[in-house]
């Protein structure tokens, strides 16, 4: 078989979930599928169990096909530290910086890192569906591509378009990304795919039928609006996901929203568990109102800190705490927590004064931990892994807390994936939810997330059997679609 890449109009149009989607269900076929993204710019990552980061995206993947995640599935991270520079991971472990200059042209030893990583999953695998990143029809980064046409053109591989009917305009999307596309890519674009769609179908028909007229490829079908379907993402977009799911609940939690927040997925267990309403947010405001504030991880800790400071939060976590109202820092947010941080790695900024709230100084070092550790509190089981180059010493008075410490309503600590664990979760909440004075308890039959993750895959999987037409899926997988045309 040859493999397939998903594409999409634009980020957040869903390629990542439709991925997972078309992997559970090539699994249930019998097939051994492995996911691959060659390059993918986010924050969001996972550590797998041989040590190496990738997209947490392709973690999930890989999840879904039932095989076991590894740095090949995404040979080319990149996590932006600023608006011009990207740290670059390289088959899982630190490779260097890239430059916003060097981002279109300097990426030849990354393109063929790329090539012979595919190659070799190629070989190991039935077939290896791959997700592309932004749009295809980026024409100004096409030069250098290697992750959207540049991948194609390389492998001979269909492409599949993913449009967001959501958020309006899929038509002209599609219509005008075939357009913007140079023939020798066009001859690879197998066909659409409408995603996120509510409604009556046949409403939609003659728009359908009108842009398969124009294109000459077909729309394999159209995948329907899935509520509470919204995991595991790399996209800070698709947070809204489970905004949008959630319809209140006795337990506030604010999690502020830093610009260069990384893996904010933590909070995603939180955003599912039933009576907690969870809200990304940068307003002083509903940081001291809330019941419980969650710092998450950054990739700039520093200037993540600075920006902080000139909202005025610092101000209010300190009154939060003076208050005994609980603040919980993961990571990067717990490193702002110290009274002093020293960093000439990731920011050079050298020696900065932290928030203070925690007896804790935070030093970076050139050397990045990567490890998936396991330990326990109140006698529960956590697993959990760590993605950091900062570590936090004590040096006062303070309770520990899974690696990290705890001072009355301030809790902190390095280990990401926590509180995907639902006991440490439940347990966790409830005695937070009691240091704010709210009166809250583990809703009785709730769901794990284990359980909650799984279920999200099998409905994706459902969606694309039900909606989408399979039998074309397996055409193009197995003979590829040179023309763009032939399976019309």
């Amino acid at each position: 078989m040859r493999g397939l890449l998903i594409a999409g109009t634009t980020s957040d149009a869903g390629k990542s979930l439709v991925t997972a989607g078309v992997c559970r269900w090539l699994a249930r076929q019998g097939l051994r599928v492995a996911p691959f993204k060659a390059q993918n710019m986010s924050n969001n990552s996972m550590v797998c169990a041989d040590g190496a980061e990738i997209g947490r995206a392709q973690w999930l993947q890989a999840r879904a096909a039932g095989v076991e995640p590894e740095a090949a599935m995404n040979p080319v991270l990149l996590k932006p530290g600023s608006d011009h520079r990207s740290h670059v991971i390289a088959l899982g472990k630190p490779f260097g910086t890239l430059e916003a200059g060097e981002y279109a042209t300097g990426r030849k030893a990354l393109a063929q890192l790329a090539f012979d990583t595919f190659e070799e999953l190629r070989s190991r695998f039935d077939v290896v569906v791959c997700e592309g990143a932004g749009s295809p029809a980026e024409i100004n980064l096409r030069a250098g591509d290697y992750v959207n046409m540049g991948l194609a053109r390389r492998f001979d591989l269909p492409v599949l378009v993913v449009g967001d009917i959501d958020r309006g305009g899929v038509l002209a999307a599609m219509y005008g990304t075939q357009a913007l596309l140079e023939p020798a890519d066009q001859a690879l674009l197998a066909g659409w795919i409408v995603n996120k769609f509510r409604g009556d179908v046949g409403l939609l028909r003659p728009g359908l039928d009108r842009i398969e007229e124009l294109t000459g490829r077909p729309v394999l079908g159209v995948l329907p609006w899935l509520d509470g379907v919204w995991i595991d993402s790399e996209d800070a977009l698709a947070a809204a996901g489970w905004r949008r799911e959630q319809d209140g609940g006795s337990l506030r939690v604010a999690v502020v929203r830093f610009p260069r927040a990384s893996n904010a997925t933590d909070v995603d267990a939180l955003a599912a568990e039933p009576g907690v309403h969870v809200q990304l947010t940068a307003e002083p405001d509903v940081v001291r109102t809330s019941d419980i504030v969650v710092l998450p991880g950054t990739r700039a800790t520093v200037d993540d800190l600075g920006w902080l400071r000139a909202r005025g939060l610092d101000d209010v976590l300190a009154e939060r705490v003076r208050a005994g109202r609980p603040v919980l820092g993961i990571c990067g947010g717990y490193q702002m927590l110290a009274e002093e941080i020293d960093d000439d790695v990731e920011s050079g900024a050298g020696r900065v004064r932290g928030l203070g709230l925690l007896p804790t100084t935070v030093s970076f070092s050139p050397e990045k931990v990567l490890a998936r550790p396991v330990g326990s509190w109140r006698g529960h089981e956590v697993e959990a892994y760590e993605i950091h180059h900062g570590s936090a010493l004590a040096h006062g008075d303070a309770e520990p807390f899974l690696d990290g410490w705890r001072v009355g309503p301030v809790w902190g600590t390095t280990w990401h994936g926590t509180l995907d664990n639902d006991g440490f979760r439940r347990a966790w909440l409830t005695e937070a939810a009691a240091q704010a004075g709210v009166s809250w308890s583990p809703s009785v039959g709730a769901p794990g997330f284990s359980a909650l993750r799984e279920s999200m895959v099998d409905r994706l999987a459902d969606a694309v059997a039900e909606h989408l037409d399979t039998d074309v899926l397996l055409r193009l997988i197995r003979a590829g679609a040179p023309d763009g045309q032939r399976i019309l």
